[in-house]
């Protein structure tokens, strides 16, 4: 027994999905497994009340493999809870009690309200929502819960019988799906939300969505857009790319569905209602964009379940992307004074710089993980660590950042040293080309910064810049002498001169001679 791991499991319409992690001693966690089993527990309840005997087979058989699994892990405790269809079932209560006996899992039956709850909490622990209103759509097989929320405030929580599988089931009646049906099943949602009367009156910034809807919608956007990036998690879709792939998706039958890069086929039938139920809530809430949280209610179970058994402080301070990126430089065990000088360096220079090229706010924040991470390939070796360091940087867990973002951090890390980007580099050939100019002008910007702290004493003390017509002038004021720091600059401002198109004119502000 390990007693600071622990498992979640959660039993849904469509799907169990399970997770086993890892505290650390500083209260953050990493996952060791991911256990999915798309079982159908709400088929055909709809029409008859209950959990049919082939569906109960199926979860049954998935529940024993992945509690299997789990107790392998030497886990601490599984926490299991069940969401829409048991409610709903008439036989859920002998379900649960059938999983107790046959499992050895105690199974907590919850309502809509308290699943809205933990998906709340899983979006507060992986995107940082400071003074922005938004609201999290959880879609599950039977359900849907909606929470609005300012910041960490949560103003009000819904639970409607919307759920991929239940919509399907109530709406859909032949296949490809016909126009008719879709315009019911759309009449039936918007009904339902101002039914509710779901508040709506103040702008909202973003949906927030979980479940297996929304990391489909990913999955499908990211490869029509011929992306890499490694995970779905934090990807932001604009409520364009939901309607053509709505539209795309209403046009072909179930087997043109199954074939559609990105989306598991397990899920080509419900796929269709699911979409529709994402396009009316974005058009409900009149928002443009939409960030997806692969996580979920497991996920607010497991902080759940993690505090309950004192491996998190019961008041944990809110997280900032900076804090995320130095705990993860930390673990690599990063020299941390040579990057905090190399990263404040390369903000000097692009502030100077931004102003005239349109770099962005969040451009600089890319920048400045880069900066933190550049040398985390230490960690796995000296040789090619620039290369070691994007690996590394593309696979991290980054708190506010998203998929595209840690991509373009990684790159331009993995460029502080060695080759310029070139085409023929798989990763720098992934990007679109506004990203690849974007790594290029960050990577030139660290390249160069990482050159002024060459002896890795942090003897430069600030930097001065005038950008000119064809020049780049930079006035460095140090603690002692900086002529080594001068040459590597000189030396690593390669790319620098090259994307800007300006020479870099190095002065040293010590020398009077040259002010």
């Amino acid at each position: 027994m390990k007693k600071n791991r622990i498992s979640a499991i959660d039993i849904g319409t469509n799907s169990i999905r399970g997770l086993v992690v890892e505290v650390d001693r500083n209260g953050t966690f990493r996952v060791l497994d991911d256990e999915k089993a798309t079982v159908r527990l709400g088929e055909g309840l709809a029409r008859d009340g209950a959990i049919s005997a082939a569906a109960w087979d199926r979860a049954m058989e998935a529940l024993e493999r992945i509690c299997k699994i789990f107790k392998g892990f030497g886990v601490a405790a599984i926490e299991a809870v069940a969401t829409s269809a048991v409610r709903k079932a008439v036989n859920g209560d002998a379900f649960v009690h059938a999983i107790a006996e046959t499992v050895g899992v105690a199974v907590q039956v919850i309502s809509g309200e308290e699943e809205a709850e933990l998906a709340a909490l899983s979006v507060l622990n992986n995107f940082d929502m400071e003074g922005i209103r938004y609201a999290m759509v959880d879609i599950g097989g039977g359900s849907v819960e909606v929470v609005t929320a300012l910041g960490s405030h949560i103003d009000e929580i819904y639970s409607f019988e919307l759920g991929a599988v239940f919509l399907t089931d109530s709406f859909i009646t032949a296949d490809p799906v016909p126009a008719k049906d879709l315009q019911r099943l759309r009449r039936h949602i918007r009904t339902t939300l101002k039914e509710a009367d779901v508040e709506r009156d103040r702008a909202f910034h973003c949906l927030v969505g979980s479940g297996g809807t929304m990391t489909a919608l990913a999955a499908m956007t990211m490869a029509q857009r011929g992306e890499g990036y490694g995970s779905v998690h934090g990807y932001e879709l604009l409520r364009s790319d939901v309607v053509h792939l709505l539209a795309m998706l209403e046009r072909k039958d179930l087997k043109g569905r199954r074939s559609v890069a990105g989306l598991n086929p397990d899920r080509a039938d419900i796929i269709v209602a699911g979409v529709t139920l994402v396009d009316e809530m974005m058009a409900y809430f009149d928002t443009n964009i939409l960030r997806v949280n692969e996580r979920g209610i497991r996920e607010g179970l497991i902080l759940t379940s993690l505090r309950k058994h004192n491996l998190l402080p019961e008041k944990a301070q809110p997280r900032t992307w900076r804090q995320a990126v130095l705990e993860f430089a930390r673990s690599c065990h990063f020299d941390e004074e040579h990057s905090l000088q190399v990263a404040r360096l390369a903000l000097q220079l692009f502030d100077a710089l931004a102003p005239a090229t349109g770099m962005t706010e969040r451009d600089r924040q890319v920048l400045e993980a880069a900066a933190l991470l550049h040398d985390v390939g230490y960690f796995i070796s000296y040789a090619s660590h620039h290369k070691h360091s994007y690996h590394l940087i593309r696979h991290a867990d980054l708190f506010g950042f998203t998929p595209r973002e840690r991509e373009l951090a990684a790159n331009v890390a993995r460029y502080h040293r060695k080759a310029l980007p070139k085409k023929k580099h798989e990763a720098y050939a992934r990007l679109v080309p506004a990203d690849q100019l974007l790594v290029s002008r960050l990577g030139g910007i660290m390249r160069m910064a990482d050159g002024l702290d060459r002896r890795r004493s942090g003897l430069v003390r600030d930097l001065r810049c005038e950008v000119t017509g064809d020049e780049f002038i930079v006035t460095l004021e140090g603690a002692d002498d900086i002529s080594v720091e001068m040459y590597g600059a000189r030396t690593k401002g390669d790319l620098f001169e090259q994307i800007f198109s300006r020479r870099l004119v190095l002065h040293d502000g010590a020398d009077t001679s040259r002010r």
